[in-house]
């Protein structure tokens, strides 16, 4: 009889091992973090935010890390290099969200028509595949079969090559509304309660309302009412 396959990778569940196992894998990085991402799926999905923001400061995290060559004996020569990120999104999924844009994280962003499925895949050597293509919080494969990840490097250059920058006009200039308050602003002028909003948004209460306060500071008043003018007249609307 032959020898048994190797299974293709190691099925992880339950919050916490993801969390670990995530939070691990990215730490790892040393030279690439190729990603695909769809921020617009944990929407109405009932995903803690704690979880959402972990997300992005994992990426965030890996992105702004650096490494440095050791040398023998482990002493370092001095020489360093960021990791870098390529992070590629649905267009569809970029509206309503309560937690950074894939342009506001590091590293460079495409958009395409659609993505595959989501991915995390580190140093072209180990990736992390949700078990159902689309949320790592309902667990992952992590998949270290060289001939697998492979396939996944040349399917996410695919992507990759046929995708668009994401547009630079949609950057906020200096002093302008912060990506991750828009949201809440949309919600303020269309007149939602905060419980309504907050779930619409899927986030907490008490997030929503800090991130209301955040808002009308940043606007310089303490008026909901007169944070709609203030804004209009920022041209933020």
């Amino acid at each position: 009889m032959g020898d048994t396959p190797h299974p293709p990778g190691r099925p992880i569940q339950g919050v916490r091992e993801v969390t670990a196992t995530l939070t691990a894998l990215v730490r790892s990085a040393r030279q690439e973090l190729l990603i695909f991402d769809d921020p617009g799926s944990c929407l109405g999905q009932c995903i803690p935010e704690q979880f959402l923001e972990f997300a992005g400061a994992c990426v965030r995290a890996a992105g702004e890390q650096s490494w440095h060559d050791s040398g023998p004996g482990g002493r370092a020569r001095g020489r360093s290099s960021a990791v870098g990120v390529r992070r590629i999104v649905p267009r569809h999924g970029l509206a309503g969200l309560s937690y950074p844009l894939p342009r506001d994280l590091p590293g460079r962003a495409r958009q395409t028509d659609s993505i595959p499925f989501k991915m995390i895949l580190v140093d072209r050597s180990v990736a992390a595949v949700p078990l159902d293509l689309q949320l790592h919080y309902h667990g992952l494969l992590l998949i270290r079969d060289p001939v697998v990840v492979q396939a996944l490097v040349r399917t996410h250059q695919t992507w990759w090559d046929t995708g668009e920058e994401l547009p630079t006009a949609a950057l906020p200039s200096p002093g302008g509304l912060p990506g991750h308050l828009r949201p809440v602003l949309e919600a303020l002028l269309a007149g939602l309660t905060d419980e309504t909003a907050a779930t619409r948004l899927g986030m907490s209460s008490r997030t929503y309302s800090r991130r209301v306060g955040d808002l009308l500071t940043a606007l310089g008043t303490t008026s909901r009412f007169r944070a709609g003018a203030e804004a209009a007249r920022r041209g933020w609307i």
